[in-house]
Parts: structure tokens; C-alpha cells; sequence
């Protein structure tokens, strides 16, 4: 369950070929037919990262696109929060506007804890991922008895990378 949207989803497609081929530039061609988005759509998505500064573009022969800081520096929230918000709203099970005006319903805290995990998870996630021999950082989040994050309460955590180096076969 991610809670954003396609263009994001792309957003980050792109990004992480761009991670995982670095420091070589990458035609928008070339990341287009990697990432099956179509090569109009990826044009406009490297415009608008490249106005963010999230990518560096070089036009003409032997152009192409490189991230425009290091891996380690841009999180995917970055890039989430290029293409728009995170969606709103909880998906209630009873219905939209049941949580809030009635009794929680019985999923409710569960999936309040499973929507701050998934925050917690694109900001501290860097394209540093898509990279050989990542560094492992698991993520951990405190949940209060309220269903918030912070404070004390129960302890989540996520391991945000594999374990083993990325090959250059799989991670592209």
C-alpha cells in the first residue's frame, strides 16, 4: 500500500536508473525504455526534477541526464513531494468520513500506524539504495497509544535495502 500518486510512482522509477547507472548520464531514450514509461511522459518528468535540481540534464551528443546531488542526499519524499502530496485519508473499511465522526473502526489504528511507517519510510530512504553495496539503515518508528508517531509507545521497524549488493543485472 503506497499513498501516492502514479506521477510520483514514475518520479521515482526514473530516479532510481538514474541512481543505479551514476556517475554515467542517461539519455531520456535510454531511461524511457528502461523503466517502460513513454518517452513524452519522461521527458516532462526529467524537466520538472531538473527544475527541482534533483537531476542535471546536458543536452546535445554525448548528453544526457546524472542526479543532480548524490544519492545519499535525495530521499524519496523528495520526489513524492515533487509530484504532488501524499493522498489524504485514511482507507477506512467502513466507508470514507467514518473514522473521525463515528467509533474508530477496527482497523483503524493499524492502518494509522501502517500510513506513518510508509512516511517515515520516504523520508529517511535515499536513492543510495539503488546503488551497489548499500548501506543498511533500518527505520524505526514510535508509535503512542493514540496511533501518532513519536513519543512513547510501541516500537515499529523497517529494514529499508536488501541485505545483498545490488548485481548490475537487476538493479536498472
Amino acid at each position: 500500500m503506497f499513498i501516492y500518486g502514479k506521477t510520483a510512482t514514475n518520479g521515482i522509477a526514473l530516479m532510481s536508473y538514474l541512481a543505479g547507472v551514476a556517475p554515467r548520464r542517461a539519455s531520456s531514450e535510454e531511461i524511457a525504455k528502461a523503466r517502460t514509461i513513454s518517452r513524452t511522459l519522461t521527458a516532462k518528468l526529467l524537466t520538472q526534477l531538473s527544475a527541482a535540481g534533483l537531476v542535471n540534464g546536458q543536452p546535445g551528443p554525448g548528453g544526457g541526464y546524472t542526479l543532480g546531488k548524490a544519492a545519499s542526499e535525495i530521499r524519496l519524499m523528495d520526489i513524492v513531494g515533487l509530484f504532488g502530496h501524499l493522498e489524504g485519508g485514511s482507507p477506512c473499511p467502513f466507508g470514507s468520513g467514518w473514522c473521525g465522526n463515528h467509533d474508530p473502526c477496527p482497523l483503524h489504528d493499524s492502518i494509522t500506524d501502517l500510513i506513518a511507517l510508509h512516511r517515515r519510510f520516504l523520508e529517511h530512504t535515499s536513492l543510495l539504495v539503488f546503488q551497489e553495496n548499500p548501506q543498511i539503515l533500518p527505520i524505526e518508528l514510535q508509535i503512542n497509544d493514540d496511533g501518532k508517531s513519536g513519543g512513547s509507545g510501541t516500537k515499529k521497524s523497517l529494514t529499508t535495502v536488501k541485505k545483498t549488493p545490488l548485481s548490475a543485472s537487476n538493479r536498472h
